[in-house]
C-alpha cells in the first residue's frame, strides 16, 4: 500500500470515527443545541421581537435566525474537537497515532473534519427548525456556503489548540467560557451594531464573530453591518494561519507527549 493510500484509509477511519462519536451520543451532541435554539426562538424571537419590530429591514425573528445558526455551528465545531482530542490525549490513544507512519496532516484534517461535520449538522438542525419560526430566503448560496465552512473550519482548529494546550477537563471549558461565549453574544447574533454609539462600533469590528455572523447573515438576507470581502478575506487568512499552527503543534508534539 502506498503512503498515499496510508494515509487515506487512515483519514476515512479517523473522520469515520468522529462521525460514530457524536451520533452515537446525539442526545447529549446533537438534541441540547436544537432545543436550546428553539428556546432563543421563542423568548427572543416571539417574545421579545414582538415589543422590537423590524430590524435590518426584517422581522427582528428573521434578523436574528442567521445569527443563531452560526452560534450553533461556532459552539459544535469548537466543542467536538476540543472534547474529542483531549480525550484522546487523557486517554494516551493520540501516542499511537503519533508513532504511526501516519501524516500529522492526516490527523489533523480528520479531527478538523470531525468537527466541521458535527457544526454543519447542528447547523442544518437549527436552521430546518427556524423554519417553523418564520420564513427564510438565501439571498446569495455561494457566499452563505463559504462563510459557514470557513466558520466551522476555523472554531474546529481552535478547539484543537485548545485541546492541546489542556492540561485536564477544566482548561477544556475555560475559553468556551470565559472567551467564546462573550465573543458570540457581542457579535451581532441579537442586534445590529448600528444601534450602538460610535466608539462601541469601532470596537465591535474588532470581535471575528461579528464578521463572520454578518457575512452569513449577508448570504442569507442580504444585510450586513460590515464589508463582506474584507471579512471573507480575514476567515480565509484566519483558517490558513490556523491550520499551519496546529500542523507544527502536532510535528513538534507539543503537549501530547508524556
Amino acid at each position: 500500500m502506498s503512503e498515499f493510500s496510508a494515509n487515506l484509509v487512515a483519514l476515512q477511519t479517523i473522520v469515520y470515527r468522529e462521525i460514530r462519536r457524536f451520533m452515537r451520543i446525539w442526545p447529549q451532541t446533537l438534541l441540547p443545541p436544537a432545543i436550546t435554539m428553539v428556546l432563543y426562538f421563542v423568548i427572543f424571537g416571539n417574545l421579545i421581537g414582538r415589543q422590537i419590530g423590524g430590524m435590518g429591514g426584517f422581522t427582528y425573528m428573521q434578523y436574528i435566525v442567521p445569527g443563531l445558526i452560526m452560534m450553533s455551528v461556532i459552539t459544535n465545531s469548537y466543542g467536538n474537537v476540543v472534547s474529542s482530542f483531549f480525550g484522546a490525549k487523557f486517554q494516551r490513544s493520540i501516542e499511537e497515532l503519533m508513532v504511526s507512519p501516519v501524516s500529522p496532516h492526516t490527523i489533523l484534517i480528520g479531527y478538523a473534519l470531525g468537527g466541521v461535520l458535527r457544526g454543519l449538522a447542528v447547523g442544518l438542525i437549527v436552521s430546518l427548525l427556524s423554519l417553523f419560526f418564520t420564513d427564510l430566503q438565501v439571498h446569495h448560496l455561494g457566499i452563505t456556503v463559504l462563510v459557514v465552512l470557513l466558520t466551522a473550519t476555523i472554531f474546529s482548529l481552535l478547539g484543537f489548540v485548545n485541546a492541546v494546550f489542556a492540561r485536564n477537563f477544566d482548561d477544556i471549558s475555560i475559553i468556551p467560557t470565559f472567551v467564546l461565549t462573550p465573543l458570540t453574544y457581542l457579535g451581532g447574533v441579537f442586534y445590529s451594531i448600528n444601534l450602538l454609539p460610535p466608539i462601541w462600533q469601532t470596537l465591535s469590528l474588532a470581535n471575528p464573530v461579528l464578521h463572520m455572523v454578518n457575512s452569513f447573515r449577508y448570504g442569507i438576507l442580504g444585510v450586513s453591518d460590515i464589508r463582506i470581502g474584507v471579512a471573507i478575506s480575514f476567515m480565509l487568512v484566519a483558517a490558513v494561519v490556523l491550520y499551519v499552527f496546529c500542523a507544527r503543534l502536532l510535528v513538534s508534539g507539543r503537549g501530547m507527549r508524556s
